[in-house]
């Protein structure tokens, strides 16, 4: 009788196969307890599993078992709308994506002048989680404005501030850099709203309208040196911190294929 016949697939074989170690290592990690299933440690070799429904992580981390699954970062450049397909025929995200294996999907939206971190992913279910803003995923910006922003203009910002469909306030908010001849200022913000363009919207009701906008972080993700228009896959240890965050957000529902 074949081994998945039996009840399941064995712990350390599964692993194994995503790359995590070799089965002789998972086999350490098990006996060690740095290895959860379901949410509860396992310490027993023997322990089968169902990869396709089964949740695991090592030392706190998920691990992606679909290698179905595609995760990917995009540098979106400004004057590209976050669509797969644009019924006005702007610019899309498909010169980016055409040349996939997979069908993927954009995870939330960038406003066509903000440029930065887009995710794109097969990975539906994981999508739904992190883009929708009861789940709170945070995101950070770079905004370069117009004027000289002060610290007592940055404490408004984080202490809160009434925008003409609710309350809004940053999580954080630092000025990186003032312009020498006071026009501008840099300033980064962070924070989990997913309302449409809040970054401009709040910036503009403190008096210092958004001259240029980028999302450097998503969630765990960090832009890095990306270049505009560059598309790469995630790493393996991105997969597993983006996956672990959607699964905390999501009650740790198994990610499911569709969109």
């Amino acid at each position: 009788m074949a081994e998945s016949e039996v009840a399941g697939v064995r712990l350390q074989k599964v692993l194994a196969a995503a790359g995590v170690a070799s089965r002789r290592v998972v086999e350490e990690y098990i006996l060690a307890g740095r290895i959860e299933v379901n949410g509860r440690i396992v310490t027993e070799l023997g322990t089968r599993i169902d990869p396709e429904s089964d949740l695991v992580s090592v030392d706190g981390v998920a691990v992606q078992l679909d290698t179905a699954k595609r995760y990917y970062m995009l540098n979106k450049p400004t004057g590209v709308v976050s669509s797969m397909r644009d019924e006005q025929g702007r610019p899309d995200l498909r010169r980016f994506t055409d040349d996939l294996e997979e069908r993927v999907y954009n995870v939330g939206r960038l406003d066509a002048e903000t440029s930065g971190l887009l995710v794109l992913t097969n990975d539906g279910e994981l999508a739904h989680v992190l883009a929708h803003p009861s789940f709170g995923v945070e995101k950070t910006y770079v905004a370069k404005v117009r004027g000289r922003l002060t610290p007592q203009t940055l404490q408004r910002l984080k202490q809160g501030i009434e925008l003409d469909d609710g309350p809004i306030k940053a999580d954080r908010a630092k000025i990186l850099q003032t312009q020498g001849d006071d026009k501008h200022t840099i300033v980064e913000i962070t924070l989990h709203s997913g309302k449409n363009r809040i970054v401009r919207r709040m910036l503009k009701a403190v008096g210092h309208p958004v001259v240029d906008l980028v999302r450097r972080q998503f969630g765990p993700l960090h832009l890095g040196t990306l270049k505009a228009g560059q598309l790469r896959e995630l790493t393996k240890d991105e997969r597993g911190r983006l996956l672990t965050i959607a699964r905390a957000a999501g009650g740790g529902a198994p990610a499911r294929e569709g969109h």
